[in-house]
C-alpha cells in the first residue's frame, strides 16, 4: 500500500498538479493539507475526478483557511473530524480528520504554524499537540495500527533545517515545540523517513522567496510517524521533490511511504536529488517573514 502527504497549499490552485501527480505515482491513500476550501466547495471542485481515479474522500475543511482531506482507495472507514479535547484559536480549526484505510489508522494533520515563539499562537500549538498525543495514546492502547501524516510546522532536528542559526528566534525549531513533538512520537510512533535515511540532507518545505528551492534551502516539517506494526512494514520512504519544480507548486513536496511493497524500489531519499550544493550555513538568512496573518 502506497501512502503519501502533500501540502498543497489550495487544493484549487493545485488540480493542475494533483490530478497528473495522482496518476503517475499511484498511491493507495493521500492525505492534503491546507486544502484552503469548505466540505462542499471541494465536494464540487473535486468529488467526480477523484472518484474516477477509485478514491472515495473525507474531508475537513473551511474558507480560505487550513483544511485536511484524505484520499483512500484502500477503504475510508470510521472518519473523525478534529482532535478530542484540542483547543480553538479561539474556535476549532479544520486541522484533522482520520480514517482507518486498508486496516490503518490514518490522520491527515496540519499543525498550527505557531507565528512567534511565546505568542497566544505559539501556546495554541503546543495545547494542540498535547491533545493530538492524548488521542493518539488512546488509540494505540485500544490496539490500533496507526499512520499520522501531514505538515507538522516542526523540524524535529537540527538535521531538518538547512541552517540552524538561519532559524535563531523562529518558530518551528523551539525547544517546547520539539519536546512536544517527541512527546508525541514517545506514545510509540518512528518518523519513518529519518529512520530510514538517518544522516541524509532532506526537506520538504521550500519558502517561495529568495530562490529557497533552487538553492535546497528547507525544511522537513511534513512527515510520516507509524507505530511499530506499520513501521516494519515500510519498504520506502522518501520525498518526491519532482513534484515541487515546474509551474504552479505548493511550497511543499509530498512524501510517499510504501507499506509491504515498493513499486518504485527503495529509492529515496529525495527524488531527484538536488542540484545545488548545500550552502555553508551563515551567509544564507529567511526571506523576511510577512505579518502574521489568520493562516497557519
Amino acid at each position: 500500500m502506497r501512502v503519501a502527504t502533500w501540502n498543497v497549499n489550495s487544493v484549487k490552485q493545485r488540480m493542475p498538479r494533483l490530478l497528473p501527480w495522482l496518476d503517475q505515482r499511484q498511491p493507495d491513500v493521500v492525505c492534503l493539507q491546507e486544502t484552503k476550501l469548505a466540505d462542499d466547495a471541494f465536494t464540487a471542485l473535486a468529488a467526480d475526478d477523484f472518484a474516477s481515479r477509485g478514491y472515495e474522500m473525507a474531508m475537513y475543511g473551511e474558507p480560505r483557511w487550513n483544511g485536511v482531506a484524505i484520499l483512500s482507495r484502500a477503504g475510508l472507514a470510521d472518519v473523525v473530524t478534529g482532535i478530542a479535547g484540542a483547543p480553538g484559536f479561539p474556535d476549532p480549526e479544520a486541522r484533522a480528520v482520520a480514517a482507518t484505510c486498508g486496516g490503518i489508522r490514518v490522520w491527515s494533520l496540519y499543525v498550527p504554524n505557531g507565528r512567534e515563539p511565546d505568542s497566544d499562537h505559539y501556546r495554541y500549538k503546543l495545547a494542540w499537540l498535547a491533545a493530538l498525543r492524548n488521542t493518539v495514546r488512546d488509540r494505540l492502547a485500544g490496539g490500533a495500527d496507526v499512520l499520522l501524516c501531514g505538515d507538522m510546522n516542526i523540524a524535529p532536528a537540527d538535521a531538518d533545517v538547512f541552517d540552524p542559526a538561519a532559524y535563531v528566534g523562529q518558530t518551528h525549531v523551539t525547544a517546547p515545540e520539539r519536546a512536544a513533538l517527541a512527546d508525541l512520537q514517545a506514545v510509540g510512533l518512528h518518523d519513518v523517513v529519518r529512520d530510514r535515511w538517518p544522516d541524509k540532507r532532506i526537506f520538504t518545505y521550500w519558502d517561495y522567496r529568495a530562490g529557497m528551492f533552487h538553492q535546497d534551502l528547507g525544511m522537513r516539517i511534513d512527515l510520516a510517524l507509524a507505530s511499530d506494526p506499520v513501521a516494519d512494514r515500510v519498504r520506502a520512504a522518501w520525498v518526491d521533490r519532482e513534484a515541487r519544480k515546474g509551474t504552479g507548486p505548493s511550497d511543499h513536496a509530498p512524501v510517499i511511504v510504501d507499506l509491504d511493497d515498493a513499486p518504485d524500489g527503495d529509492i529515496g531519499p529525495v527524488v531527484p536529488p538536488p542540484s545545488a550544493r548545500p550552502a555553508r550555513r551563515g551567509p544564507v538568512k529567511l526571506p523576511q517573514a510577512p505579518t502574521p496573518q489568520q493562516e497557519g
